[in-house]
């Protein structure tokens, strides 16, 4: 198998998951616990990316003894950065590159180059750089800012990337993550999703115990309750809480869903509790953990009326995926991007136990499930929508005022994608209320409104993302409609920014 050392990457996992894709097994591993390589049974070590800098205070390492084992070495941006300074080259904080750069590749020689392109687009995301290689070390490609971009030292087995090729808007990285399989000599076989596997995991661990299930309407925790309905049938509650918060519809289409599943689905009215809850409170790591908190003690409450009722309720199914669990300092080297409101927003002290059958899949990887479970096409390409919904749409205090002006500006971008016949080629699209302010004139008069931001992207796995190139005349479509329709709003702007460096959301 190929072995995976975790320095906390976002991105670790899904290199696991290529690899997988590409027909090898493999294993994650922290650096800590680099004694558990079997020398024998492995046939290639990926060191990963991550938040640090090698040359910082605590920086995780890795033992220099690993480039003796004659095994092929592929370093992926902190690992490559690593590596280098572990065999005698030279590190320094350099250059930010983050989102995409130009590679062009001077050497095809090497069997890790074979099937690539003399120039194509990578993902950068580092700060740091590579100013001297180690002896033995011969450069591949190299970027506008970076000369020692993707290099190889024949002799030792060893090839560095200051790109990620495991992301999926570097063009090729599937081409030059399979050639390092085949120079690590593993025989491949195809890798699939088990949706009986998962079901039966559901009626495992379950036993005899009722389900609850948190549902919002959207993809993720529908698939999840659709596998949980069908693995212990009528001892699965969906429960969808109305705090307010989602988008227009929900209601509706999750009865819909669920009736289409042969599931009742209950649904707690809790849009006045939630805005006072959330009076005064501007800060997006306390939205979410004040969201996540408030939805499990709903849970709670009825899961003891579940329990006079002679019904035994152990488990809270949720929704969660693999980008959940990572930007919410899912394993140990990671950084804490926010605190999700199904991860890091939890309460401590919860009284049922999570049921995540989706925990280690992505968005792409989940519709292709929903796809083979039957739910409607339309439904299982539907824009994803945060849990803690427009709260963290609205930069600053959610209002009731506030919150209507973001529901009215969301409907207008929703209908004028749709009219255009753009929605479905889109990956995610919302407007959000900036809390900065501008001067606007209207009927000649002066007025000082608030400044709509318009992000609409491009994805599968939400790991990376980059910005819709929308027709102008579309955009001038729904930057005339908000400012003229929406009350209290100034201007519109258009972000164009890659994921990395910026989230999908803004909070």
């Amino acid at each position: 198998m190929i072995i995976i050392v975790d320095f906390g990457s976002q991105t670790t996992h899904l290199i696991s998951r290529r690899i997988k894709e590409l027909g090898a097994p493999c294993k994650v591993i922290v650096p800590e616990n680099i004694k558990e390589i079997n020398k024998k049974e492995t046939k290639g070590i990926i060191l990963s990316g991550g938040p640090a800098s090698v040359y910082a205070k605590g920086a995780p390492s890795i033992d220099p003894e690993i480039f003796s084992f004659n095994i092929p070495i592929l370093g992926i941006c902190y690992g490559f950065q690593l590596m280098a300074k572990l065999l005698g080259g030279k590190v320094v904080a350099g250059k930010r590159e983050y989102g995409p750069a130009g590679l062009k590749i001077s050497n095809f020689k090497f069997q890790i180059s074979n099937g690539l392109p003399k120039a194509f687009v990578v993902w950068m995301s580092h700060g740091d750089e590579i100013i001297e290689l180690p002896k033995g070390f011969t450069t591949i490609g190299s970027t506008e800012h970076f000369p020692f971009a993707f290099v190889n030292n024949l002799k030792k087995k060893i090839i560095g990337v200051q790109f990620h090729p495991e992301v999926e808007h570097t063009e090729f990285g599937s081409v030059v993550l399979k050639n390092f399989i085949e120079i690590c000599n593993i025989k491949t076989a195809e890798h699939l999703i088990d949706t009986e596997e998962i079901e039966k995991n559901i009626k495992k661990i379950a036993g005899e115990s009722y389900v609850i299930g948190a549902v919002s309407g959207g993809v993720d925790s529908t698939v999840a309750s659709t596998l949980a309905a069908n693995a212990i049938g009528k001892k699965f509650i969906p429960i969808y809480v109305d705090n307010g918060l989602m988008r227009a519809g929900t209601r509706e289409h999750l009865k819909e869903i669920f009736d289409h599943i042969g599931i009742n689905l209950r649904i707690i009215d809790a849009k006045k509790e939630t805005l006072i809850k959330l009076k005064g409170v501007t800060s997006p790591e306390e939205k979410r953990m004040l969201i996540g908190k408030s939805y499990i003690r709903v849970f709670e409450k009825e899961m003891k009326r579940l329990v006079k009722q002679g019904k035994n309720v152990e488990y809270l199914l949720q929704g969660t995926i693999y980008s959940d669990v990572i930007e919410s300092k899912g394993t140990k080297h990671a950084a804490k991007i926010k605190s999700h409101h199904n991860v890091g927003g939890l309460p401590k002290n919860m009284k049922l136990k999570l049921l995540e059958p989706l925990r280690h899949l992505y968005k792409d990887e989940v519709r292709r499930l929903g796809k083979k479970l039957g739910l409607p096409e339309d439904f299982v390409r539907k824009q994803p929508f945060p849990g803690p919904g427009y709260a963290v749409r609205i930069r600053g205090e959610v209002t009731a005022q506030r919150l209507q002006r973001e529901k009215q500006a969301d409907a207008i971008v929703l209908a004028e994608l749709e009219k255009a016949g753009v929605l479905q080629n889109v990956f995610l699209s919302f407007p959000v209320m900036t809390s900065a302010y501008s001067t606007a004139v209207k009927g000649d008069g002066r007025q000082f409104g608030e400044v709509i931001a318009l992000r609409i992207i491009e994805s599968k796995d939400i790991m990376t993302t980059t910005w819709a190139r929308l027709p102008y005349d579309l955009l001038q479509k729904i930057s005339s409609r908000i400012v003229n329709e929406v009350p209290g709003i100034s201007r519109v702007v258009y972000d164009i920014t890659t994921k990395p460096p910026a989230t999908m959301e803004w909070e």
